[in-house]
């Protein structure tokens, strides 16, 4: 999950512990100052009596860890962010302060935090089935008879691989969360949480020197067998049962992660480290650190160097945020709730994307204007400078069939001219992105087009061709002619040199602006079908031809799709 995706929270969700009610107090005042909607559940209750699946929410807990912990449970299955206040006493997990709460929230809602996945553990054994962000003890009974056993035998396993056997007061399986806790203290390593995919197994109070901790993936599947009653306990004591003889304990990591919400408020990761479990490497200078770590997580954002580095890069992180529930919703195209009705889901699908891009760059650029295919968010008043041209789903038909070929397309005007173009492909995950006059790249990679002049080397992409003019006139000539049906990833592949020609019969700006950019800045030629350059903004709401080539190729193409015109205009006349 992207933090710009949390400027469009649409209501607040409040998990409140006892002798909180301050805070909570804050937390409403709040909501109601900013239009918000704000529910409070009590620790120990469902949340699900107040939620709604189609709604946008931030999770807030009010507590200490043990409030988090169960914000965690409640909240990360329904992929709720997580906003921890601590409002106990000494906590690890929930950071920010009672006093800098108002301000977190600020933050979170204007899309300027961060969201960091936790990885999670799932249990599964006698009497327990569920899901923990820190870590699975499984400890030998103490006996009654005080001349009885007092180890425990466990046998481990991680996949099929038989790791070994423990002897000992048993061992903890911990997330990179974790592992300040049970697993730090039994003498596993400090692992950093902030998407960290893996689990650690520690063993507890082994008799063997040479036993030692074992990091694994998260995909690893571990069994541990217990060779006689033992005590498991998750996250603490969250979840608890007592093992029988033979018992088998299989833990692997939770398909879905916590997400977390990081603002400049809280202490980072190494400061609470140094500050709450007295880390030897900052001794003499923790204070310097600490200021010298907080300073710089308050300026989190690269400065830019003028209004087109910084739409980029805005344009880049509202991009990412927006492809999220379209991967969401997009998975969801052959579900039974919507295959008698696919333009449902594809109107939810552009609503959110739009919301969340369109909120994103209001939020940055206040004085800019916005346009897109849905809708006129703001109008330029002819004296703004820059307008912004938005497609939040290029290739609806697509998306509805549950084709992979969808896009996501924001282009910046400057006085007109199309300066800034990003497009995402979601499905692929493939970031495209460009300045005019400074290069395209794809995931940071720079992009060129191709060198080719023979047409029968080349591959070309067709957009809507009602007669099948284009088609008919270079498909036997060219190496190939395909359609994908998305104009802005059509002008993007000739950027990234994976085709070398693209015709699009008819587009409008917003369907074609970021790509264009994209395209010309890796060195692509593209005009209208009489040569002349091609101009988005000529008619914002008509329909225009657009070729775009390599550049060598161009004159060749112009020529074929002349002698189509001329053949259908002669047509034509013979017909009438």
């Amino acid at each position: 999950m992207i933090g710009r995706r949390l400027a469009t929270t649409e209501e607040i969700l409040v998990l409140v512990s006892p002798d909180s009610d301050e805070e909570l107090r804050t937390v409403e005042q709040w909501g109601r100052s900013h239009d918000v909607p704000v529910h409070a559940v009590g620790v120990g209750e469902d949340i699900d009596p107040v939620y709604d699946p189609g709604t946008e929410y931030l999770g807030v807990t009010l507590g200490g860890d043990g409030t988090y912990l169960e914000g965690v449970r409640q909240f990360s299955p329904k992929q709720i962010p997580i906003l921890g206040v601590n409002a106990g006493t000494l906590a690890f997990l929930a950071s920010v302060s009672p006093g800098d709460l108002t301000d977190a929230l600020e933050e979170a809602v204007r899309g300027t935090a961060r969201i960091d996945q936790r990885q999670q553990l799932h249990v599964d054994a006698a009497d327990v089935d569920c899901t923990g962000i820190n870590d699975v003890m499984i400890e030998h009974v103490p006996p009654e008879n005080p001349v009885d056993r007092k180890i425990t035998r466990l046998e481990v396993f991680a996949d099929e691989e038989f790791i070994g056997q423990y002897e000992g007061s048993g061992l903890a399986v911990s997330t990179p969360t974790g592992s300040t806790g049970i697993s730090l203290s039994a003498g596993g390593p400090i692992h950093y949480p902030r998407n960290n995919e893996s689990l650690q197994i520690v063993p507890l109070h082994t008799h063997r020197l040479g036993v030692r901790p074992l990091v694994v993936d998260a995909e690893t599947t571990i069994r541990v067998v217990s060779a006689g009653p033992a005590n498991l306990l998750v996250d603490g004591g969250r979840a608890q049962a007592t093992l029988e003889e033979d018992a088998t304990v299989t833990i692997e990591g939770a398909e879905t992660p916590a997400f977390v919400v990081t603002t400049s408020y809280d202490d980072d990761f190494f400061t609470s480290v140094s500050e709450k479990l007295g880390w030897g490497v900052r001794d003499g200078n923790a204070d310097v650190g600490s200021k010298r770590v907080r300073t710089r997580t308050q300026t989190r954002e690269p400065p830019h160097e003028d209004v087109r580095s910084s739409a980029r890069h805005v344009a880049k992180e509202a991009a990412r945020a927006a492809g999220q529930p379209l991967r969401e919703l997009h998975g969801q195209t052959e579900s039974i709730e919507y295959k008698t009705d696919k333009s449902d889901i594809v109107t939810e699908a552009d609503y959110k994307a739009e919301n969340i891009i369109t909120t994103v760059i209001e939020s940055e650029f206040p004085d800019h204007g916005i346009r897109s295919e849905e809708s006129v968010q703001r109008p330029s008043d002819g004296e703004c400078e820059h307008t912004w041209l938005i497609d939040p789903l290029d290739g609806t038909g697509n998306f509805a069939h549950g084709n992979p070929n969808y896009s996501i397309s924001i282009a910046l005007l400057e006085n007109d001219d199309p300066v800034v173009g990003v497009v995402y492909a979601p499905e692929t995950d493939e970031l495209f992105s460009a300045i005019a006059g400074d290069g395209a790249t794809l995931n940071g990679n720079p992009l060129s087009t191709t060198d080719r002049t023979a047409l029968d080397e080349c591959m070309l992409l067709s957009g809507y061709d009602p007669d099948g003019t284009f088609l008919s006139h270079t498909y036997h000539e060219a190496r190939g002619v395909r359609r994908l049906g998305s104009a802005a990833l059509n002008l993007c592949y000739l950027a990234a040199g994976t085709v070398d020609a693209v015709w699009e019969y008819d587009t409008y700006p917003w369907d074609v602006a970021g790509g264009l950019v994209i395209a010309r800045a890796a060195g692509a030629t593209v005009t209208n079908a009489d040569g002349q350059p091609y101009d988005p903004t000529a008619e914002l709401d008509a329909r225009n031809e657009l070729i775009g080539s390599n550049g060598p190729l161009h004159e060749t193409l112009l020529s074929h799709l002349s002698d189509a015109d001329a053949l259908r205009t002669a047509t034509t006349g013979a017909t009438d």
